[in-house]
Order: C-alpha cells, then structure tokens, then sequence
C-alpha cells in the first residue's frame, strides 16, 4: 500500500504593515543621509575645518616669528585678554553694531516699500523691477570703488550736486563722523535689492482669498495691511531680518574698499580690524580671537532666528 506523502505547509510569519512601513522609512531615512554626504563633507573640509582651526590658534601665541620658527605656545585666553584691553577693539564692535543696525533698518524699510509696490502691476513695473535688482549683481568691490568716487571731496559725484546748490563740499571720506555714513550709505544701496527679491517672493505667496474677503467685510487698506499682510509675511520678515543682520556683521570688502577702516578708527568694524591683526600686525593669534567673538555674535543670531522658527512652525 503506497503511502502518501503529505507535506504540511507552515504559516509564514506576517508583517504588520506598520513595522514594514517603519522599515521602509528608516531605509528611505538612509538613502537620504547618502545623498547629502558629499555636501556634508564638502561644507566640513570647506568651512568646518577652517572655522575649528581659528578657535584652534586663537589659544596660541601665533605670530609671523611663531609661524616661521614652528614654535607656537598654547596661551589659554591670554589673545582675548589682550584685545578686549585694546580701545580700538572696542571702537569696532560698537562701530559694527552702528553699522548693522542703521543699514538694516534703512534696507529693510525700503526694501519692503519697493516689493509692496513692485508686487502691484503697473507699466514698466517688470523693466524698472529688472533695472534696480542689476544692482544686487555688481560685485561689493565694485560697488565699493564706484561710490568712493561719488564721495570724492574734489571731483565725486555728490558733492558736485551740493555745491551746484550753492553748498559747499562735504569731506565725506576724511573728516568724521561723515566717513561712517558714507560706508552706511553705500552698503544700504548695496542691500536693498536683497530686501526686494526676499519680500516680494514673500508677499507674492499670499493668499489672495483672505483679502478677498476683508474687501468684502470692509475693511480698508491699512487694516488689510497691519492685520492680514504684516502676520502673514513675519516668517519673511523674520528670516530677513536675521540673514541681512549675518550678512550686514560681516561685510569687509565695501568698508576696506573705501576708507580702509579710517580715518584714523572712524570706519573700523571687526572684520577690518581682524584683517589688520593678521596682515598689517602678524598677530594671528589675537586676530582669530576677534573672528572667534564675531562666530558667537552669529552664533547667537542664528540660535535666535532657528528658534523664532521654530516656534511660528509649531503655532
């Protein structure tokens, strides 16, 4: 009697769809990390590095004699001592604060009045939009010599149209305080197209429905524009704001440009006095302290404007 052979199948273990769904997000989570690898290093070797070696010799007593000899002392914060007892260190942290705070507040002022009116159509309103945002392409050393020009005592461009009022001609680049205002002046028209690209991408986004309906409750337009616009554009306002406070902290290239940091200290900021630090004095030591100050002033700023982010995303 031929026996059967019987082969009983064993269940095979289900999946839960929400492990397997858990599976594939951590795989996707994955993918993801390798695709941003490259930049990741990139942005480290670029700019971590540097960065971590600056905190590094701000600790050293690192001179042009020290480099030469090979034989930098670690100091401990012996370089902040020194520069925080330097008057002109002082001069240029509160010349950058004078400095990043007028010009944001002129660019961002008008910046916002320009991208209210250029997001309203009107003839020529593409072409004139065209024409003031070119600006924002000229290099800041480009920008820098051009209004140096404009500034000149003899022969510039402005104090041509003061004296043809009658007016005589203002020293603006050698007698204080007019050099500080010149180089304001000069970055706010630098920075105002930045402005204008930012706010009217903002206020372009929109919803034109929520004004839709205030039309239809009557409301005028400053009502529209203090309860509808203003909340609606804050996170707008707010990254630009905190990217033109970074950007404005750090600019060198227009003020060196122009007056060098002088009269005297009149224009010095912490960038043109880490330059001169580093190469008019060789103290690279002391000149990465004040980089390392700028880093936490930024820092802050960041943590700031991350956190402000933060908290309007969870709202």
């Amino acid at each position: 009697m031929k026996e059967k052979l019987v082969i009983q199948a064993q269940p095979i273990p289900s999946i839960s769809r929400k492990s397997w769904n858990r599976r594939h997000i951590f795989r996707g989570e994955r993918i993801g990390y390798l695709y941003i690898l490259p930049s990741l290093i990139f942005l480290l070797a670029v700019l971590g590095f540097p960065i971590l070696y600056s905190v590094y010799m701000s600790f050293e007593n690192y001179t042009l004699a020290t480099l030469v000899s090979g034989k930098m002392q670690f100091i401990g914060f012996q370089n902040y001592a020194t520069i925080f007892q330097n008057p002109v260190f002082w001069a240029a942290l509160n010349h950058s604060f004078v400095f990043t705070i007028i010009s944001i507040f002129f660019q961002f002022t008008i910046g916002f009045g320009l991208a209210l009116l250029f997001s309203r159509a009107f003839p020529l309103s593409g072409v004139l939009r065209g024409l003031m945002l070119s600006g924002w392409q000229i290099p800041s050393v480009v920008v820098g010599t051009i209004f140096l020009w404009m500034f000149n005592l003899d022969y510039g461009l402005i104090n041509f149209v003061i004296t043809s009022l009658g007016q005589s001609g203002i020293p603006w680049l050698i007698q204080v305080p007019y050099p500080l205002i010149a180089v304001i002046a000069t970055n706010i028209w630098f920075g105002i197209p930045f402005n204008v690209i930012l706010m009217t991408a903002g206020i372009t986004g929109l919803p034109e429905d929520v004004y839709e309906a205030a039309t239809v409750d009557g409301a005028n337009p400053i009502s529209k524009f203090l309860y509808i616009t203003l909340p609606l554009l804050r996170p707008t306002i707010t990254a630009v704001l905190m990217l033109g406070l970074i950007y404005t902290l750090r600019v060198f290239d227009i003020i060196w440009v122009m007056t060098k940091g002088g009269p005297g200290t009149a224009t010095e900021v912490l960038p043109t006095f880490a330059y001169r630090l580093s190469f008019v004095s060789f103290q690279f030591g002391q000149s990465s302290a004040v980089a390392v100050v700028m880093l936490i002033l930024l820092f802050i700023v960041a943590i700031v404007y991350v956190r402000n982010t933060v908290s309007e995303t969870m709202e």
